[in-house]
């Protein structure tokens, strides 16, 4: 499978390359987002791609916003990508591309937690608390919370870590009415796929969402939903509390770069080894015919 690590398009104005999407200008109201195979882990971009991942994370939340439309809008347009670059650069879309709505991102990313884990976890340990939300005590690792919480992240820069922030920081970077507004959609979009994920044997251990605002001020849901990059998800068959779970992410990668005690987790960032891309891709292909029923279309 041929990977693709950055786009060479020219047909369209850049607009720029994030961690993992390459995004251009499609008219002053539109935006080709390209999902690359890219991989990047703790906030530093990997040098070396997954072949088919970005396919994957394409596939997946284009699933997921089908799935989830009637509980909020979304950026996407229906636009085939071929049709807005040149012949020559249709390769470089084709499967891993769409074009959507030109929004005006809300620099606060809506985070939602079922299971205590990862950083939420190393928070409670420390304060019994994660992000300001106070849990009881006494819960084990990768315990499921007696319902979802919300923990709001500020947008970092690239390259920068994102922040854990309170959700009364939140409501005075965005505005309470908003606040809220983003995070009860936020749990209700959790909710029903957690559920739905629930009958296919994955748990969603947690998940962030990403909105921004059109020119009339509505609430659309953006950028990627619910993939093995945005999300934790176990198998529900090996799943215990007391562990961190096995999972269908980026995992291999991050096990192998805590192997690294010489490796700071800045950039530039260290050389992975075949079998830690070749383990990551088939994870990231198995999270998406688990989860959908589909292979990848390729």
């Amino acid at each position: 499978m041929n990977a693709l690590y950055q786009t060479s398009i020219t047909s369209l104005p850049l607009l720029g390359h994030g961690k993992v999407r390459d995004n251009y200008a499609v008219g002053d109201d539109k935006i080709l987002i390209v999902t690359t195979d890219r991989l990047s882990a703790f906030d530093v971009v990997m040098n070396e791609p997954i072949p088919g991942k970005g396919l994957v994370l394409n596939q997946m939340s284009d699933f997921w916003f089908e799935k989830l439309a009637g509980i909020v809008p979304n950026h996407l347009t229906g636009i085939a990508p071929e049709s807005v670059v040149s012949e020559a650069e249709q390769v470089q879309v084709r499967g891993r591309a769409v074009v959507a709505k030109r929004l005006q991102p809300i620099m606060v990313e809506a985070v939602v937690r079922g299971y205590i884990i990862g950083s939420g976890w190393k928070d409670y340990q420390n304060s019994g608390a994660v992000c300001g939300v106070q849990l009881p005590a006494g819960l084990k690792q990768a315990e499921k919370l007696a319902a979802p919480i919300f923990t709001p992240a500020a947008k970092a820069e690239l390259g920068e870590h994102d922040e854990n922030i309170s959700f009364e920081e939140m409501e005075q970077r965005i505005g309470k009415e908003l606040a809220a507004k983003m995070r009860d959609i936020s749990i209700r979009l959790y909710q029903a796929a957690a559920d739905y994920a629930a009958t296919r044997g994955i748990i969603i251990a947690d998940t962030k969402f990403e909105f921004g605002l059109d020119e009339q001020g509505v609430m659309h849901l953006m950028d990627e939903v619910l993939t093995a990059d945005s999300s934790r998800f176990w198998p529900a068959d090996s799943y215990a509390t007391g562990m961190s779970p096995p999972s269908f992410d980026k995992q291999f990668v991050r096990d192998y770069l805590e192997t690294l005690t010489d490796w700071p987790k800045t950039s530039p960032a260290p050389a992975l080894p075949a079998d830690v891309i070749d383990k990551t891709g088939a994870k990231y292909r198995e999270a998406l015919e688990r989860l959908t029923g589909s292979t990848l279309k390729a």
